[in-house]
């Protein structure tokens, strides 16, 4: 897969980030085979967590998220959790950079909110 970014997530894989006043990201990515559910050929997990070490913001692919009764509807695997009790929704995967961008995007959201309590 040649993407924009791709390297760059590849070598942020076991990191953590701090975000400040407890707040932390850890980063987790790896290549794997290209599979009809990981077409892009990248099984990732990037999450947000609070002082406490609760995730609160999820971008992964890591499991199929089941969105409604239908025999043979495609699930997501690409997904993304908006809150420590969402089971997620989908997330369009473009390339390894707008991942990072977007997740980052919602990090700086969240953090931003989470001051304003």
């Amino acid at each position: 897969m040649k993407s924009p970014g791709k390297n760059v997530l590849l070598d942020l894989h076991e990191q953590i980030l701090d975000q400040e006043n407890g707040y932390w990201v850890k980063i987790e990515a790896w290549e794997v085979d290209v599979t009809m559910s990981i077409p892009h050929g990248i099984r990732y997990s990037l999450t947000l967590h609070n002082p406490r070490g609760v995730r609160i913001l999820g971008y992964d692919n890591a499991h199929s998220t089941k969105t409604s009764g239908y025999v043979n509807r495609k699930l997501p695997y690409d997904h993304k959790h908006r809150c420590a009790t969402d089971l997620g929704i989908s997330y369009q995967f473009k390339d390894a950079y707008q991942l990072l961008k977007d997740f980052f995007e919602d990090v700086d959201r969240v953090l931003s909110l989470a001051r304003d309590k």
